[in-house]
């Protein structure tokens, strides 16, 4: 109409306007939805994307070189769709459109490639297109070096589908014909298809059903990976020609089904068939993997000419007596690691395990792996053929069910670095106690690595804030954890002085420590003995240890849930090389000492107690951390703190730099107080309950670089909130309630942030909204800028991206309609009202007055409405006369004669919902009815059913202010209790009696429906009583 037209020019000119502010404010992100990240990545993944974006002109398209789509939804790639990309090296498309049978919903899916999709992208190197729904290899550009089609329907391989791509060297094709993926056939690979790639050197084959190896392969390969398909036989001639190759794996062809974890098909007896010279040929081979096969015996000749061999992986095969007379490991002199792991016999636990003497010819050997053999003792003669290797560092005899095992035997491997004795079934010391002059002690400087191998790395750095140390760097570790031990005696650890870490977590070790339990281990640098159950009473526990700089003592809570039982944690002031220790998730709470004392701790990990508790018996543990001078790292997270005074930040060590108080109660932080802490630069909130950073600022001067406060319910932060904080770097606010990002909270720290926070927070995206400008200005330290920073209303933007529309060139939508509303209104009145005053004022006039006084008739009604039943009928089924009575005189009365004024009745055998419990349908049945209609016989002795459903009645009396009993007593003349005549007295017409003479009983069922439709409160006698009232 002539208004719309003349709107349209000034509509121009706002979105003009607009536009104009927008540019001068900032760009969006160039490649929307997808994030730009370093070294030329686009990452588009999980955005559910169902085409290849299209990025602006202005987007620097030519610096992307790798870009990933990875978990998209993407069917259909278009010749068009990486044009622009005329440096792309990397393309994920990964997970997009999966076959039906991998897909987690089993939704059927096909992919769609056109022709010249990749050959329009001349530089790319690397194309992941696995876990994608195609039959057949797309046309691909000759650059292309890596190349992986893992988990697609692609079945067939012939010269023609790999033609051109001469510089391909990594082909991936695993999963294409299995369990998952079935074919109902086997991945068919033509004789020499694969003879054209000259350069290949990988080549991935996995779980495709193939009975032979391939033929034809190029001799250039080094990998050749065919585990997991039915090749049960081998000859040299199967791999002829590939004398390049590296690593071998033709391991799962011939599977030991009794210890397999997915489907398993038995290997046929008599297989799998190896000839001996199989190997032979292969002179550079280095990693050789026949775990899985079905072995039962090694024949020596496997290995000969295999002088370059490194790693040699026999898991899970029937070795479990060849390891004790082999000879086949004779030749092997190179070998590095070898896997000999559950080589065990079905239902058997053999008592000893003798390792067979050719192992002492693997002068090379770094690392053993014979966990899940099944013996039960280890002694000297386990592993004495190991004795002399100089090159051993690590060995695995975990999950071996061993329950005696000399310890000592490990001193006599120089070199040993690890050894994993976990989940057996070590009890205790194997050997009578050594004299106390056989106890080795080595104080030479090779047990004793420089400190800096345990150093507290920056704060700034990953990983920085484990509490605890790995042992990764130490020279020795033994890991006993998950065994059975109850005590710990001194015995065990003879000749171990060499050692510096010993895990004895998860263990049941209850003893109380007392400082003789590691007095063998005098190198001793790392103790893990976390969930146990240790008894902290003496004052010298572990003082044995003087080097010690790592203790694990968290998840000992039972000791201290103990009532009445005291703690002493005095020793941690007389170890003096402790930097470290973890008291976490203990439970402490009282009877501890009220200091602790430490010179050289450095963090300490207090998480999981009852701080608050602690801090609540007045001064009695104020100062509890205040003796540890040089604490650095501190962890308060989960100590149920409500409050955090500031004189419980006055007494934490003044060396403080990091402070975490996560997952506690806090709803009020007094951030001026943190000037008591000078050296702090992280602090830890998230997780707590503060609802608004309004009490002051933070102040001024402070060392803070990072600030967490994630998972909190903020929703307000008053302006300059954060500006003092001059060296803050990182800020955390995601998962709160933020509305809005100001740039007033930050003044002009904002520039110099690193890192800012705002994800998952129900952000307002109104038309103009300021936080988008400010965050498009500091977009580089958004982590998921453009894809996880969302929307939270109005309803039509909640949970997509602040970048759907650019809200800073919309007009504002609701604005708009509310206008154009109410001016539609205003002129529908101002022409219907006269025009309907005129023509029929009259019967507009009777109409509303009609309509006035039937509408709150009609409220009550609807009241009334919401309930399911008018009344519950409650009775005693095992008296056969009045269930009688019930179902055949008062249903039929009720239900049947009443017409369109029948009511509707809640009976037991026929209403009640069958699952539920009694006391659920009763529940239901009194609350969703009207009235409850007592049926009884006598009044004097009522039980059950009755009793339960009156006390149900009798409650919503006293919750809902609604007197809702009706009582019928069929025996007029029986005796009547004391609350039936009392009744009777004060609200006499829901008490009604049945009469004797037939006569009687129409003025009954009258007297009936009115008690049943009327409320009871009109009922009662206003001389005695005025009935229940609403409040």
């Amino acid at each position: 109409g002539p208004c719309r037209g003349a709107l349209h020019p000034l509509s121009l000119l706002v979105q003009a306007a607009a536009l104009a502010l927008a540019l001068a404010q900032g760009t969006l992100p160039a490649f929307l939805p997808c994030e730009l990240q370093p070294h030329g990545l686009v990452n588009c993944n999980w955005l559910f994307l169902k085409s290849v974006p299209r990025f602006s002109a202005a987007a620097p398209r030519g610096n992307v070189t790798s870009l990933s789509l990875y978990s998209n939804r993407i069917h259909h790639l278009h010749d068009y769709d990486f044009v622009h990309f005329v440096h792309l090296r990397r393309l994920n498309l990964k997970w997009n459109c999966p076959p039906a049978s991998l897909s987690p919903m089993h939704f059927p899916c096909h992919m769609t490639i056109e022709p010249n999709t990749f050959l329009a992208v001349p530089t790319l190197e690397d194309l992941n297109l696995s876990y994608n729904s195609i039959t057949t290899v797309p046309a691909l550009p000759s650059s292309l070096v890596s190349l992986s089609l893992s988990r697609t329907n692609i079945l067939v391989l012939d010269p023609a589908t790999l033609a051109g791509l001469y510089a391909l060297r990594f082909l991936f094709l695993d999963g294409n014909c299995y369990y998952k993926n079935p074919c109902q056939q086997a991945l068919q690979v033509a004789p020499g298809a694969l003879l054209g790639l000259g350069n290949l050197t990988h080549l991935s084959l996995k779980y495709n059903n193939l009975t032979v190896v391939p033929r034809g392969l190029p001799p250039s390969l080094e990998y050749l990976l065919l585990s997991y398909n039915h090749i049960i036989t081998l000859a040299p001639e199967d791999l002829a020609n590939l004398t390049a190759l590296r690593v071998l794996d033709v391991g799962g062809n011939c599977r030991r089904c009794d210890h397999a974890r997915n489907p398993c098909r038995e290997c046929p007896k008599g297989f799998p068939q190896l000839h001996p010279n199989t190997f032979g040929h292969l002179s550079h081979l280095e990693g050789l993997v026949l775990r899985d096969s079905s072995l039962y015996s090694l024949d020596p000749r496997w290995f000969h000419g295999l002088g370059n061999l490194m790693v040699l992986d026999l898991s899970e095969n029937f070795l479990y007596d060849c390891i004790t007379k082999t000879k086949a490991f004779y030749g092997l002199a190179r070998l590095r690691r070898l896997n000999l792991s559950f080589n065990y016999h079905k239902k058997v636990s053999f008592a000893h395990l003798h390792l067979a003497s050719s192992f002492g010819s693997l002068l090379s050997l770094q690392e053993l792996d014979i966990h899940g053999i099944f013996f039960r003792s280890l002694s000297k003669t386990t592993l004495q053929s190991l004795a002399h290797l100089p090159m051993l560092q690590r060995l695995h005899l975990q999950l071996n069910f061993i329950s005696q095992a000399q310890l000592s035997i490990f001193g006599a491997f120089p070199g040993l670095r690890y050894v994993d004795l976990s989940d057996n079934r070590i009890s205790g010391a194997a050997e009578p106690a050594a004299a106390t002059g056989e106890v080795e002690v080595d104080c030479g400087e090779r047990v004793w690595p420089q400190s800096r191998d345990l150093a507290l790395g920056t704060l700034g750095t990953p990983g920085s804030e484990a509490f605890m140390p790995s042992c990764r760097t130490l020279n020795f570790t033994l890991d006993l954890s998950r065994n059975n031990l109850v005590t710990v005696q001194p015995e065990m650890f003879v000749r171990l002085a060499r050692l510096q870490c010993l895990g004895l977590s998860h263990n049941s070790i209850s003893q109380a420590v007392n400082g003789s339990q590691f007095v063998p281990l005098s190198n001793l640098r790392v103790l893990d003995l976390s969930h146990n159950k240790l008894d902290l009473y003496h004052g010298r526990s572990f003082t044995e240890l003087p080097r010690l700089e790592a203790l694990d003592l968290s998840y000992n809570s039972q000791p201290f849930s103990m009532r009445g039982v005291g703690h002493n944690l005095s020793f941690v002031a007389q170890l003096p090389a402790l930097r470290y220790l973890s008291l976490a998730h203990n439970g402490i709470h009282s009877r501890v000492s009220q200091q602790l004392r430490s010179a050289s701790l450095r963090a300490l990990d207090f998480s999981g107690n009852t701080l608050s508790q602690m801090w609540a018996e007045g001064d009695l543990y104020l100062r509890f951390f205040q003796g540890l001078r040089s604490l650095v790292q501190l962890d308060l997270s989960q100590n149920r703190l409500h409050t955090l005074l500031p004189r419980n930040l006055d007494n934490l060590p003044k060396s403080l730099r990091l402070l975490r108080l996560r997952d506690n109660y806090l709803a009020f932080f007094n951030w001026s107080s943190l000037a008591l802490l000078p050296k702090l630069e992280a602090l830890d909130l998230a997780g707590n309950q503060l609802k608004a950073l309004s009490n002051g600022s933070l102040p001024n001067g402070t060392q803070l670089q990072r600030l967490d406060l994630s998972g909190n319910s903020i929703g307000f932060v008053v302006p300059g909130f954060f500006a003092l904080a001059v060296r803050l770097r990182e800020l955390n606010l995601s998962a709160n309630a933020l509305k809005t990002v100001e740039p007033s909270w930050f003044g002009s720290l904002a520039g110099a942030l690193k890192v800012l926070d705002v994800t998952a927070n129900p952000l307002h995206c109104a038309c103009g909204a300021t936080f988008v400008d400010f965050l498009l200005e500091v977009q580089a330290a958004v982590p998921g800028l453009p894809s996880r920073v969302k929307c939270g209303s109005p309803g039509q933007l909640q949970g997509r991206s602040i970048f759907a529309q650019d809200l800073r060139l919309c007009l504002d939508e609701a604005l708009s309609w509310v206008c154009f509303s109410l001016s539609l209104l205003a002129v529908a009145l101002s022409l219907a009202v006269p025009m309907l005053h005129q023509l029929c004022g009259w019967d507009l006039w009777y109409c509303f007055h009609l309509c006035l006084a039937w509408l709150p008739r009609r409220g009550r009604r609807r009241g009334v409405d919401a309930l399911a039943y008018d009344a519950f009928v409650v009775f005693d089924k095992a008296q056969s006369s009045v269930a009688d009575w019930v179902y055949n005189e008062l249903r039929v009365q009720l239900e049947e004669r009443r017409g369109r004024r029948a009511l509707r009745l809640c009976l037991e055998e026929r209403d009640w919902v069958p699952g539920k419990t009694l006391f659920e349908n009763l529940w239901a049945s009194v609350y969703s009815s009207r009235k409850t209609l007592f049926v009884l016989a006598r009044t004097d002795r009522v039980s059950g059913l009755l009793r339960a459903s009156f006390l149900l009645a009798q409650q919503r009396l006293l919750e809902d202010r609604k007197d809702v009993v009706v009582l019928v007593i069929l025996c007029p003349d029986a005796h009547r209790s004391r609350y039936v005549r009392l009744r009777q007295r004060l609200c006499r017409q829901s008490v009604l009696l049945w009469p004797h003479q037939p006569s009687g009983q129409r003025s009954f069922w009258a007297q009936l429906g009115t008690a049943l439709t009327r409320d009871n409160r009109h009922f009662y006698n206003q001389n005695f009583c005025r009935g229940p009232t609403t409040a």
